[in-house]
Formats: C-alpha cells, sequence, structure tokens
C-alpha cells in the first residue's frame, strides 16, 4: 500500500501494458457519458413539452401569417420587392426552405419548433456550464439546475409554432456560445472567423431584439478590447471576430441590394415597421416604476448586504441572507395559493424581468473588476438585447421567447454572489439558486399551462378538434374552426377554379398553403401591423389584380377588436365590387359582379 500511495509500481502489479485505465481517465469519460445524458435529457424534456403544447392549441392568427408568407417566398415571390413585408427575411426563409424540400405538411414544421425548443435549452446548459465551470463548486450540477426552468420556458414551449422572436433567440445563444469558445480557444483564427458572421444572424431574424444584440455585442467586443490592451493581453482574435462580422454584414447587404432591393428592405423593415409598433419611450420605462419593485429590490440589498457580512460568519447568517434574496423571487409561486386569475399569476411572474435586470445591471458593476474575458460583459450585452425585445410588445408580449437569456442573466449574478460572499459561497448561492429555480419551474409551468400570453386568440371554448387534411396534420385546437375551415377548403376545390384570384379576410387561416393556390394580391393578413393599404386602395388593388373572389371569416379566433373592426370597414367598401353567392359555416363567400364593374367603367 505504501508503494501505491508513494507513485511506485508494486513488484506484484501487473505490466503496465495491462493495467487498468487510470482513475482520471474513469472520470473524465464517466463525465461525457453524464454530460450527454444531461444533454438529451434537457433536449427530449424541452421538446416534449412543444410538441404538447402543439397537440392542444393552435394560434390561427400568427400561424398563419408566417406559414402563408412563406409559402408565398417558397413559389418564387421575393419579399420587399414584390410584397410589403414588415420583417426581417430568414424565419420565413427557412420555413420557405421546409415547405419547398418537404412539401406542405404541417407536423414537419411542429418537428422544427420541437428541435429548435430542445436544442436552445441545451445550448443554455452549456453556456451555463462556462459561466460556472472556474467559479463555482459543482458547476455540472448547478448549471443543469438553472436550466432546468427552460424544460417549460423554452424558446418554443410558449408559443408553439414556427416565429421570428424564438429563432432570434437561438442565434443570439449561439452567437454567445461561440463568444464562450473564442474565449477559450484565444490563439484559434478560425474560432474567431466562424464566431464573426454568426454575430450578424439575428439581425436578420427579428430587427428590433436583433439591432439591439448585434449593437450590444460590438459595443462589449470593442469595450473588452480597451481592457485587455490595458491589462496588456492579445486582442487580435476579438479583432478577427469584429473583421468578419462586418464581412458578412457587407455581404448581406449586398445580397439584399441584388434581389429585393436595400431601399424596399429599409422602407418597410425598418420605417413602416417602427412606424406601426414602436412604444412610446414612457411605455417602455413603465416596467421600472411599479412600486413593488422597490420593495423588492429593498429586500434583496438587505440580503445581499447580510451575505457580504456574512461571509467570515456564522453559515447560518449566509442561509438566512440567501433566502432573503430569494424572496422576490419566490413570489410568483407563493401568489399561485393566493390568487386564481391567471392573467394576475403571469404578470407576477413577468415582473421578475424588472427585477432581475436592475440587479444583474448593478451586481455586474459592482463585481467587473473580478471578471475577465467574455463574462466580463456579457451581462451588459443580454441587458441591451432585452431591452430591445422589448421594443416589439413591452414585458406582457415581448418576454415569452427569451426566457433563455433571462437564466443566463440569472448564472451571471450568482456567480457575482458567490464572489462577494467568499468563503461562505455555497451556503449563498446554493439555497439562493434552488429556491428561485423550484418558483420558475412551478409558476412558469402554470403559465405554460392557462397560455395566458396568447390570451388574445379563443382557445379554451369547444373540445380539441383536429385536423383531417393530409397537409395539415398535426394541427389541433379546440372550437370549431378547424372543421370550420376544412368545409371552405372543400368549397374552394369545388366551385373556385384554380386560376382564379381570391382575397380573404382578415387573413386568419392557412387557405393559400392548404390549397396550393398562388396568392395573387399583394398582403395576406389585413392588420395595421403589415398592411399598409387603405380599404380604398386594396378595392383599386383588387380591380389591377383582377381579384375574382372574397372570402370573408366571420368569428375570428384573433379576439383582438381593431382587427375585426377593420375588416368589416374593408368588407364594405369591397361590396361596390362583389356580391354574396354563398354562405359556409362561419364563412361568407362573394363573387365579383361583373355587371356593376362594367356600369363604373362606363359612368
Amino acid at each position: 500500500m505504501a508503494f501505491m500511495r508513494s507513485g511506485v509500481r508494486s513488484p506484484s502489479a501487473p505490466p503496465n501494458h495491462t493495467s487498468t485505465p487510470s482513475t482520471g481517465g474513469i472520470v473524465r469519460e464517466s463525465q461525457r457519458w453524464a454530460s450527454w445524458g444531461t444533454g438529451l435529457f434537457l433536449f427530449l424534456a424541452t421538446a416534449l413539452v412543444v410538441l404538447w403544447q402543439n397537440s392542444r392549441l393552435a394560434v390561427l392568427w400568427d400561424l398563419s401569417y408566417v406559414l402563408e408568407t412563406s409559402y408565398r417566398i417558397s413559389l418564387g415571390d421575393i419579399p420587399y420587392r414584390d410584397f410589403p413585408f414588415p420583417y426581417p427575411p430568414l424565419t420565413f426563409l427557412t420555413q420557405a426552405a421546409i415547405i419547398k424540400l418537404t412539401g406542405h405538411v404541417f407536423w414537419h414544421h411542429i418537428v422544427y419548433c420541437a428541435l429548435m425548443g430542445g436544442l436552445s435549452t441545451v445550448l443554455t446548459w452549456r453556456i451555463l456550464l462556462n459561466l460556472l465551470r472556474e467559479s463555482l463548486p459543482f458547476p455540472r450540477l448547478l448549471a443543469t439546475t438553472l436550466t432546468s426552468p427552460l424544460v417549460v420556458l423554452g424558446i418554443y414551449c410558449v408559443f408553439p409554432h414556427p416565429f421570428y422572436d424564438p429563432d432570434c433567440t437561438f442565434a443570439i445563444l449561439l452567437s454567445v456560445f461561440l463568444l464562450q469558445r473564442l474565449e477559450q480557444k484565444p490563439s484559434c483564427s478560425l474560432a474567431a472567423v466562424l464566431t464573426g458572421p454568426v454575430l450578424v444572424v439575428p439581425l436578420f431574424v427579428k430587427q428590433n431584439t436583433g439591432l439591439a444584440f448585434f449593437v450590444s455585442a460590438g459595443l462589449g467586443i470593442l469595450g473588452l478590447m480597451v481592457v485587455e490592451i490595458f491589462r496588456k493581453r492579445a486582442i487580435r482574435r476579438y479583432v478577427l471576430a469584429l473583421a468578419a462580422a462586418g464581412f458578412a454584414l457587407g455581404l448581406a447587404l449586398l445580397l439584399l441590394h441584388f434581389t429585393a432591393g436595400l431601399k424596399n428592405y429599409w422602407r418597410w423593415t425598418i420605417t413602416f415597421a417602427a412606424a406601426r409598433r414602436t412604444p412610446a419611450a414612457a411605455e417602455m420605462l413603465e416596467i421600472y416604476r411599479d412600486k413593488m419593485l422597490l420593495l423588492w429590490l429593498a429586500i434583496f440589498a438587505v440580503g445581499a448586504v447580510g451575505a457580504w457580512f456574512g461571509r467570515r460568519r456564522r453559515p447560518w447568517l449566509s442561509l438566512l441572507s440567501s433566502l432573503a434574496m430569494s424572496v422576490p423571487f419566490a413570489w410568483p409561486t407563493i401568489y399561485l395559493l393566493r390568487d386564481q386569475d391567471a392573467s394576475e399569476r403571469a404578470e407576477r411572474l413577468l415582473a421578475l424581468w424588472p427585477l432581475l435586470l436592475v440587479i444583474s445591471f448593478v451586481i455586474a458593476v459592482i463585481t467587473s473588476k473580478r471578471r475577465r474575458g467574455v463574462s466580463l460583459v456579457l451581462p451588459f450585452i443580454l441587458i441591451g438585447t432585452v431591452h430591445g425585445a422589448f421594443m416589439s410588445q413591452q414585458l406582457w408580449g415581448s418576454t415569452y421567447a427569451i426566457w433563455p437569456l433571462f437564466v443566463i442573466l440569472l448564472a451571471t449574478t450568482i456567480v457575482a454572489i458567490s464572489s462577494l460572499s467568499k468563503p461562505r459561497a455555497l451556503w449563498t448561492t446554493v439555497p439562493f439558486a434552488a429556491v428561485v429555480v423550484a418558483s420558475l419551474l412551478i409558476s412558469g409551468a402554470y403559465y405554460v399551462r392557462s397560455h395566458e400570453r396568447l390570451d388574445y386568440a379563443n382557445l379554451d371554448e369547444g373540445e380539441i378538434r383536429h385536423s383531417t387534411l393530409p397537409q395539415l396534420k398535426g394541427l389541433s385546437t379546440r372550437g370549431d374552426w378547424i372543421p370550420n375551415f376544412e368545409g371552405l377548403v372543400r368549397y374552394a376545390d369545388r366551385e373556385i377554379p384554380l386560376d382564379d384570384g381570391i382575397l380573404i379576410l382578415p387573413g386568419e387561416d392557412l387557405f393559400y398553403y392548404t390549397t396550393g393556390r398562388r396568392p395573387r394580391f399583394p398582403v395576406l393578413m389585413f392588420d395595421h401591423t403589415v398592411n399598409p393599404y387603405s380599404p380604398e386602395d386594396i378595392l383599386k388593388l383588387s380591380r389591377e389584380r383582377n381579384i375574382r373572389w372574397l372570402i370573408v371569416k366571420q368569428d375570428l379566433q384573433n379576439e383582438d377588436d381593431q382587427v375585426d373592426q377593420g375588416k368589416n370597414r374593408l368588407v364594405e367598401v369591397l361590396e361596390q365590387d362583389f356580391e354574396q353567392v354563398e354562405s359556409l359555416d362561419n364563412y361568407d363567400i362573394y363573387r365579383r359582379n361583373d355587371s356593376r364593374e362594367r356600369d363604373q367603367q362606363g359612368n
């Protein structure tokens, strides 16, 4: 035994070439299998939640806009040039590629969402592991624990259909992960060259979130370069990454110039989109004026001060301080016992965003001298990105797909708390993380199950109905929306010639995607955020485009009164040229009155 302890091989020991693997090798092998197992579990669990969401609800309004537009692009129409389009192209190009490669089969898009959701959770877990590996003990366990809320709050768990917000978050997560890898391989030029172009991708998925990330990341890298120069460290990898990002951006703009036209792209994605969707500055700041926010910040500050003073004293003080800091984050779960209203419960969960943004910013500033590399600027990059996301629908509407950024900010906060509370870091960080994660899991599960974020759609009335059409296999939701729409499809196949132009109001259904007809009108959805035309303009265009049929959906799943009022006003104008010829379940069918049109031309 003495020989073994001293590292000298005993005479009776077997020769080296037949020796068993070293303990270090066994540990590395077990860690590798544990990593694969953890990643697979997080991936499958998140994907299953996305599949479950799709099995019980379909938000027809948003789903139709994405897939109908993507189908149009798959036919060769170019957005910005051929039709108004106030969004960046990548999500729509991706769905168009799926349609082009695999045909009109809705469940293929469900699989896409499940894959992207699972991969995003795994990416977040790897990012957390990189953050925690050198800062805290048991980094794998802690990273897995912090990632677990994304099983129910992943990018496609709240809204489970193809959309640009979740895709943008995935691109941001990939960018952050590559920045971390760049830090781990400072001498690898290839890593820097690959990282740069990925930083540009979010900009062409969703303009407000992507632009905020691109600018924040660029400024963060520039600031990091200044710090590294001051610390007399190499900055070559950062220079290469920024140069590659600039080259990729220039190439993307050049491609847009020769396809859709840069002026068209700027007009629709910047000028028009900003005019229709950008909130006022006062609305953006409203989330920080909540009196409860001041209370929670005060409670957290008391706990943080206690943790700092308790780092040299008895463990119970650190534990007590940790529990005090976790009280604001536990409130959404505690509130579940107090109020049964789903909207009130959702507000308590979403109120964690301004709380964490303030806390993470203050702590990031305080602990900036203790951090190195990308971790120094990462909190500021994410905070800037989150506020960019809020520019579309503020706190309530914008957060459903960016919960991975919340988890990463939470992890950076825990690392900072750990550095301030050493040597009692475990007594502070572990209880805090456990309470916060448990609260996010419980309140997040209620949030997703109640689909309160989707309250603009009627998802609760009637039994769950499933589509019987091969093209819409996998489409399910409550109510008669699906069977009524299938009746419309059968009528169109029977009565409307394939080449006749059709105008569908207000555009809530997957009509063109399902029937395989080619859209002939420049707008497919008549909503103020995407439709630039007045009713009179639409009447004129319908004449120019030889629109022969008008289909009007009466009761909408989308319960926005503005959409319904706009539809009614538009129908009144179009009735100058169209007369009703059929009434189906929830759909009125109009046909162009040629004699009336001839009379008008004669006058």
